[in-house]
């Protein structure tokens, strides 16, 4: 009798030992998994060197070179990776997705978004948020979908995310990102350049953007060049050090080419809300207003250059995807544009009014003359 309660005393203990060890073991894996995902994380970051030559590809490579006072249009776009059609909310802005809704809706915007550029025949396309392999767009190459469609143009590529995979959110994790800024030209780029801009040397630096821009040289009939600056400056809220360090770096460097005699084009997404007074105190924390100071002499905004009447006309360039895209309730700033030098002559400027069909941004154009120096 005593063998049988010592054994039923016994069994009654080793059924929660047994439960314990299992939430052990459980734990001890999680724990296990979450170490070797941080080791993982730190072995696959790097960032790409500085002053990487990038290789020119397409067509017009020998095409004649820029005429002075001859008329051309260039347009700049931030397409989102083919994620944002107008009801696409996005994670980092406050929205639910990571992913876009399919691999037909990526396809689908990508297309539409070259078929807006296409429509306006401009003779440099700069590209922002151009996915080459990620799963956030179901691995479709975006740059082969543009360059399908841009045919008739030379081009080069530059590398701006190659993160390792991210578990977050966890209910749809953003996995793996290979992306690009993308310069196409019908006038004959001679040679690519991309910068690396100064990034957070935080943690968050293991899964944000490696940011950079690309310069094209194009040449010009009267020996000086047409410098061409794609850039897509940091958001989400990084330190004051890293917007001015970014700001202060390609104010350097276009003062450079300035001091050459050269035309100077700098389009893309400034991730800055270029209409905002530089003493605003309630700024997005991605957007925050882009002081004037930073440019270098002989360097202007477009819209600076416009009237009152013609700046208030334009449609904004980016929507804030927190929530679905509606005109009245939808937060629209404008990050997106170009500045030019004065020895280039503003003809036109526009905001190209998609209703956010294809993107969170809107395209911009510029119409413009290279002046006699």
């Amino acid at each position: 009798m005593a063998k049988r309660t010592h054994f039923r005393r016994w069994r009654e203990l080793s059924v929660p030992r047994r439960v314990l060890r299992t939430v052990l073991c459980v734990l001890l894996a999680v724990l296990i998994a979450a170490l070797a995902y941080v080791a993982y994380v730190f072995i696959d970051y790097y960032r790409i060197e500085d002053n990487v030559t990038l290789s020119v590809e397409g067509s017009m490579t020998d095409a004649d070179p820029a005429r002075v006072g001859e008329t051309y249009k260039a347009v700049t776009y931030n397409v989102g990776f083919g994620a944002y059609t107008p009801d696409y909310t996005f994670f980092m802005d406050g929205g639910k997705s990571s992913w876009a809704e399919s691999k037909e809706s990526v396809v689908e915007t990508i297309q539409g978004a070259a078929q807006t550029v296409q429509e306006l025949d401009p003779d440099l396309i700069l590209l922002e948020e151009v996915d080459l392999d990620a799963t956030r767009s179901y691995h479709v190459a975006q740059d082969a979908l543009f360059s399908q469609s841009f045919a008739d143009y030379c081009y080069d590529l530059a590398i701006d995310f190659d993160s390792p995979f991210l578990f977050y959110p966890f209910t749809q994790p953003h996995g793996k990102s290979l992306s690009a800024l993308m310069t196409y030209s019908r006038l004959p780029i001679t040679s690519a350049l991309r910068r690396s801009l100064p990034i957070s040397e935080s943690l968050s630096k293991l899964v944000d953007l490696d940011r950079c821009y690309s310069v094209s040289r194009i040449p010009v009939e009267n020996g000086r060049e047409l410098v061409v600056y794609t850039v897509h400056l940091s958001a989400y809220g990084n330190s004051d050090a890293v917007r001015e360090g970014q700001k202060r770096m390609l104010q350097e460097d276009m003062a450079g080419e300035l001091a050459l005699g050269n035309y100077v084009i700098c389009g893309g997404d400034f991730n800055h809300n270029l209409l905002a007074a530089e003493d605003e105190t309630d700024a997005e924390s991605w957007a925050y207003p882009f002081p004037r100071s930073y440019l270098p002499e002989g360097m202007s905004f477009c819209l600076d250059l416009l009237d009152d009447t013609r700046r208030a006309a334009l449609a904004p360039t980016t929507r804030n995807a927190d929530i679905p895209y509606d005109p009245e309730q939808s937060l629209c700033l404008t990050v997106d544009g170009f500045l030019i030098s004065d020895n280039i002559e503003l003809v036109d400027y526009s905001t190209v009014d998609t209703g956010f069909r294809w993107s969170d941004h809107n395209p911009v154009m510029l119409t413009f003359r290279l002046l006699q120096q």
